[in-house]
């Protein structure tokens, strides 16, 4: 889990503000918060099949949008197998970390270049079979 790198902006900020924050910090994934809380994620992705391929004007068009609004998200004592099982299961690549409500981390499909991500995944499918 990536702590140090969180990156996060309200809902109304403009999809190209938020673009350049991603650029800047070289991350994939921009947090969306309202009063404290998580609403939303928005991914590079996002740019390209939400704003990009529809014509959407970056410099007017607020995340609120365009984002994954209430995205699927862990808590911090869940394991790196299960957030990448979540990931693989759902096709996304990237899952917000809350605690009490709040951001305080994101796991990413990058971490997954991790060798042992095989191993992992196949510990915690054998572990939700078995409860």
């Amino acid at each position: 889990m990536r702590q140090e790198k969180l990156l996060t902006a309200p809902p109304q900020t403009s999809v190209s503000e938020a673009s350049r924050l991603m650029a800047e910090r070289n991350v994939g994934a921009i947090l969306v918060i309202d009063a404290g809380s998580l609403v939303g994620i928005f991914t590079e992705r996002d740019v390209v099949f939400r704003v990009v391929a529809k014509g959407l004007d970056p410099q007017v068009t607020p995340l609120q949008g365009v984002m994954t609004a209430s995205p699927i998200s862990l808590g911090p004592k869940a394991s790196y197998g299960h957030a990448m099982l979540l990931m693989h299961e759902n096709g996304f690549r990237h899952i917000p970390v809350v605690e009490d409500g709040r951001a305080v981390g994101i796991v990413s499909s990058r971490n997954a270049m991790d060798p042992d991500l095989e191993e992992f995944v196949a510990e915690e499918r054998r572990r939700e079979h078995h409860r």
